[in-house]
């Protein structure tokens, strides 16, 4: 079942190499799936997958219970296409881990592009926090899914 206004996450989207995102994606029901840290790594996989095979570059990133924050550069593909592959690959990787099947995450994303005027390293900052605001842990050095280039 696609959700009523998931149309709208992709309408007026545009994908531009070089171009620096922030995407979120929600797991299915906001189930907190990753509160199980092994499961987080799968999806910290992908993104390094992603970065290996030329299409993005991983700039920050945090995994909390039930989404993620990534801030990368797009390098190559659309930006939809490289959400997709991140959101398809760990879904099949973390259903294997879990002995589950169905949907792992939520139809579609939401994405925001950084404008070239913004400090990237504020950004990255404000992304990797998130466990720290959410009280999941009392420092980041406690925290496993997370990290950003220049921390």
């Amino acid at each position: 079942m696609v959700a009523p206004h998931s149309h709208s996450l992709r309408r007026g989207r545009v994908s531009i190499i070089d171009q620096v995102y922030v995407v979120t994606a929600a797991t299915r029901h906001r189930q907190p799936v990753f509160s199980d840290w092994r499961l987080g790594r799968l999806v910290v996989a992908e993104f390094r997958h992603c970065d290996a095979l030329g299409h993005s570059e991983t700039l920050a990133y945090v995994v909390m219970p039930d989404h993620f924050h990534w801030l990368m550069r797009l390098r190559s593909a659309t930006l939809d296409q490289v959400v997709r592959r991140v959101k398809g690959r760990s879904a099949v990787a973390v259903n294997r881990l879990r002995g589950a099947g169905g949907p792992l995450w939520q139809d579609g994303f939401h994405d925001r592009a950084i404008r070239r005027e913004e400090d990237l390293r504020a950004v990255a900052r404000y992304i990797v926090a998130n466990p720290l605001r959410a009280r999941l842990a009392p420092s980041l050095a406690l925290y496993p899914l997370w990290d950003a280039v220049w921390l």
